[in-house]
């Protein structure tokens, strides 16, 4: 690391002088500007106008100009680079091409007008007399990362922006539409194949299943290779195509495949030797592929001069830097340093199961750039939301700015960011990043994952307690400024992150700082803070066209409706609430494996974390004990559907009811009236009810029942499927 730190300082000032001269208006107005490049001198004057209230003249030669400012191309350099230098009379700025000249005109403007583009509906250009530039000084920079991606919505709908940031516009630069990643089943899709040729995917336990590709059939190598071929005639400007695997851990094992993972000590040893075959047969094209959970280690046969690996660091705890706390990530790192030069990282930054969650992994996103940087990666993919998360702007700021230039303190950029962007309420969110990430760091070790929920920190770094202050944070924030400021919408916009973990608090009903409900006269009253906190949060999401949840697809909407749904639930006077849970069948992993779930008062959310008990391969058979006999008229329990990670509703739920847990009297089985297919809902909860009238029971039994299996089309076919239930009521 410092190897790499001191030989950029020696890049970026050549030469280096303590003189200075200030330019006000009068001795900046005899200055021209001189270029062939007549939009960014545009570019250039825009701001000054803003700034100095000055418009330079612009010329395409020296003719009379004692004093300019000139923009120019070197392409003599074929490696991207822009230059500033300075002497009394003249500003240069270069760049090799004309992207590169117009980054070294938002490069002047940062580093001596003062301007920040910190996001789309907001560019700080600062009202000044004069600007102090260096004497017989020039800065080169040459950027480390060739290829900066960031995953926002911000860069990709605003082309501008993207520039100014210095980051792509787009997130698969040259690719083939429709084939950029994940492609197994796009080259050989199995409604077309599968019955015919099962042969040509994955052998696992015995069968054949349509999850992954068998890379030594001869047949296989040469459909893909046709498609590959159809896709670039199709795409003719198309210079980029991903070659890689499905999104699933399911990879063929037959003799021959596994010959290979043998001999070369990887899966990932089929993957390139695939690979390999068609990028020969593409030689003036890029192959893309994954190096991605089970191909992530590298094989000891190298690349073809035309792949493209990408290196993807998707099961490491972001709480940690990865090379203190993902080792292998960083050892496959450097393994496949070793074997290739054409590495791209597709690094993850947010949590994609809950994008408003706090997510509090400030103090590693320079680190893991660094680590990157350090090991050849000249292309870094941050994998953000695209639609807006935790502190949108901001992440999407900061990332872009370490993409650029990884030798920045992130804490300064922070700084200046939350200063600029939110005003003086900027020093409360600033305090509210620095204490989350204190909360984190603290407490007891915390893997914070990608696919976590909010729940699992409610005894870290989101505790009652804590979360109690960030809020009083973004209270003083708002006091700060203007009610109608922009100030003002910015940060309740960025508070939805802490709104959305408060009602997920309150959704858990285990504190007093944030009840669910309360009992008055024996009637069950929802807390009107909570209906208060949800209105807002739906209400400021809509106003800044939120609209996702995750990555499945989830609405705010449809979140907004699941509660007040589980609001309803809640608020009915429910007889087995806190009553004794014995379960007939043994659960998994979740909610503590605590049956007592069922009955807590917490509503399970939309994430499997959130309050569900888990049931994985097997049925769900349970008797809840009523303390006595009483006349019952209505049951029913609600299931969790999250399609992609196995979580299916019940093929059937059955409701008995029992005066001595020996005679049951058993209700019509309920069929889920959802039937998984392809097309199902990707996130969803779905209530089975059965209507009692007025019978008398003792004790409560619920069965349902368990697919067992992900079905053959599914991309974790023939692995053991869950059921989530949670919560049950009896009225």
């Amino acid at each position: 690391m410092k190897q790499l730190i001191i030989s950029f300082l020696i890049i970026t000032t050549l030469s280096c002088s303590k003189k200075q001269i200030n330019l006000d208006y009068k001795s900046l107005s005899e200055y021209t500007i001189v270029t062939e490049n007549i939009a960014v001198a545009d570019t250039l004057n825009v701001y000054l106008k803003k700034s100095l209230g000055i418009e330079l003249p612009i010329k395409n030669d020296f003719q009379g100009n004692n004093k300019y400012i000139h923009l120019k191309y070197n392409s003599d350099i074929l490696n991207d680079f822009i230059s500033l230098s300075f002497s009394n009379n003249s500003i240069t700025i270069q760049g090799n091409n004309s992207k590169m000249l117009s980054y070294g005109v938002y490069e002047f403007l940062e580093r001596f007008v003062g301007v920040r583009w910190y996001s789309t509906d907001f560019t700080l250009v600062p009202e000044i007399s004069s600007i102090n530039i260096p004497l017989d000084k020039e800065i080169i920079y040459k950027p480390l990362v060739t290829t900066r991606t960031v995953h926002s919505r911000l860069f990709y709908n605003d082309s501008s922006f993207a520039g100014k940031l210095k980051v792509s516009n787009e997130a698969f630069p040259n690719y083939v539409p429709n084939a950029r990643v994940h492609t197994f089943h796009r080259f050989i899709p199995y409604e077309k194949f599968y019955d015919d040729h099962p042969e040509y995917y994955a052998f696992r336990n015995g069968k054949r299943l349509a999850t992954q590709l068998c890379l030594t059939n001869e047949n296989v190598l040469e459909i893909v290779k046709d498609s590959v071929a159809s896709f670039f005639k199709k795409y003719d400007l198309s210079t980029v195509i991903s070659v890689s695997q499905d999104d699933n851990t399911q990879y063929c094992m037959c003799d021959n495949c596994s010959e290979i993972h043998d001999r070369e000590g990887s899966p990932a040893g089929s993957m390139i030797y695939f690979v390999n075959q068609i990028a020969k047969s593409f030689p003036d094209k890029t192959i893309s592929t994954l190096a991605y959970q089970y191909t992530r280690k590298p094989p000891l046969t190298k690349p073809e001069s035309n792949v493209l690996i990408t290196l993807c660091s998707i099961e490491c705890d972001r709480s940690i830097p990865i090379d203190e706390g993902c080792k292998d990530f960083q050892s496959d790192l450097i393994g496949w340093s070793k074997l290739t030069e054409n590495i791209r990282i597709w690094d993850y930054t947010t949590q994609f199961t809950n994008f408003l969650a706090p997510f509090p992994n400030w103090g590693t996103i320079k680190p893991n750039i660094n680590l990157f940087v350090n090991n050849n990666a000249k292309w870094i993919f941050e994998q953000h939301s695209n639609n807006p998360s935790e502190l949108f702007e901001l992440r999407s700021y900061l990332m872009a700015k370490l993409l650029w230039d990884p030798n920045l303190d992130s804490n300064l950029v922070i700084k200046d960011f939350t200063n600029g962007y939110y005003g003086q309420g900027g020093v409360y969110i600033a305090k509210y990043i620095e204490e989350i990430q204190n909360q984190l760091n603290n407490a007891k070790p915390f893997f914070l994952f990608l696919y976590g929920d909010p729940s699992q920190a409610f005894d870290g770094y989101l505790s009652p307690k804590n979360l109690s202050y960030y809020d009083s944070l973004f209270d003083e924030a708002l006091l700060s400024v203007s009610k109608d400021s922009d100030y003002y919408k910015r940060i309740e916009r960025s508070r939805l992150s802490i709104d959305y973990a408060i009602l997920e608090a309150y959704r858990k009903n285990f504190s007093k700082q944030y009840p669910l409900k309360f009992i008055n006269d024996e009637v069950t009253m929802i807390n009107p803070k909570v209906i208060d906190r949800l209105t807002k949060f739906y209400n400021i999401a809509s106003l800044n066209d939120i609209t996702l949840m995750n990555e499945m697809g989830f609405t705010v909407s449809e979140y907004v409706s699941n509660y007040k749904k589980a609001l309803s639930l809640a608020s009915k006077n429910n007889i087995a609430s806190f009553k004794k849970v014995t379960l007939l069948s043994n659960p998994k992993k979740y909610a503590n494996e605590d049956p007592q779930v069922l009955t807590d008062g917490a509503l399970g959310g939309n994430s499997f974390y959130s309050n569900w008990l888990g049931f994985e391969g097997n049925d769900l058979d349970a008797i809840i004990d009523l303390d006595s006999t009483q006349f019952i008229n209505n049951i029913s329990l609600n299931f969790l559907q999250v399609t992609n990670h196995i979580v299916f509703y019940p093929l059937n739920v059955q409701f008995e009811i029992s005066n001595d847990s020996v005679n049951w009297k058993s209700f019509p089985i309920i069929s889920n009236k959802l039937k998984l297919n392809p097309k199902s809902k990707v996130n969803d909860i779905q209530t089975f009810s059965q209507v009692v009238n007025n019978e008398k029971a003792h004790y409560i039994r619920v069965k349902a029942k368990n697919i067992k299996k992900a079905p053959f089309w599914h991309h974790g076919a023939d692995l053991p499927s869950w059921i989530f239930a949670d919560e049950l009521i009896v009225e």
